[in-house]
């Protein structure tokens, strides 16, 4: 019983797959943060770009009067 219990606390696989599990958690949170973080950025960058589409269609429609 004592060597299947010594066996148990030198056997370290778990320990490691739990570390890979931990390491893929974190690289998860990093894309997702960066990911919003992008979609923010272009979405606010297109918001831009429409506002100014939308001043120069007014502005060339108010001159062609």
């Amino acid at each position: 019983m004592s060597k299947i219990f010594a066996r148990f606390l030198k056997d370290e696989s778990g320990a490691t797959a739990i570390e890979y599990g931990l390491i893929a958690a974190l690289i998860s949170v990093a894309l997702i943060t960066g990911a919003t973080t992008l979609g923010t950025r272009l979405g606010t960058t297109f918001e831009n770009i429409s506002a100014e589409m939308l001043a120069a269609q007014n502005a060339s429609g108010a001159a062609g009067d």
